[in-house]
């Protein structure tokens, strides 16, 4: 089973900046995942194999996603950062096969189609 790690969180104050790291390799597409207490998970971005990417509307223009192929590792650079934006964050990948995209340039795609998750890396943001 494909484990995977996230770090880079932590505590800022609002409009502050943090990157989270997510170490995978041989994925279809990677998706970035939150998780509020008492809320539930939800999707925040992702990136399919030809480089397409998607975001939710709460954090489009400032929330990047982004890979380095070379090192096997994909970042998520959060600015502006707003106290929403607290919560659990989980990097998660699928893999669907040689080839098979994940269609994330149609949209982000659920929970479900991800088989393999990262443990989580807190972000809070003070106002």
């Amino acid at each position: 089973q494909v484990q995977l790690q996230e770090s880079g969180g932590g505590s800022v104050q609002s409009g502050g900046s943090l990157r989270l790291s997510c170490a995978a390799s041989l994925y279809s597409c990677m998706g970035w995942f939150r998780q509020a207490p008492g809320k539930e998970r939800e999707g925040v971005a992702a990136i399919d194999s030809d480089g397409s990417t998607n975001y939710a509307d709460s954090v489009k223009g400032r929330f990047t996603i982004s890979q380095d192929n070379a090192k096997n590792t994909q970042y998520l650079e959060m600015n502006n950062l707003k106290p929403e934006d607290t919560a659990m964050y989980y990097c998660a990948t699928a893999e669907l096969g040689p080839g098979v995209l994940c269609g994330i340039r149609m949209g982000l795609v659920g929970p479900g189609l991800y088989n393999a998750w990262g443990q989580g890396t807190q972000v809070t943001v003070s106002s």
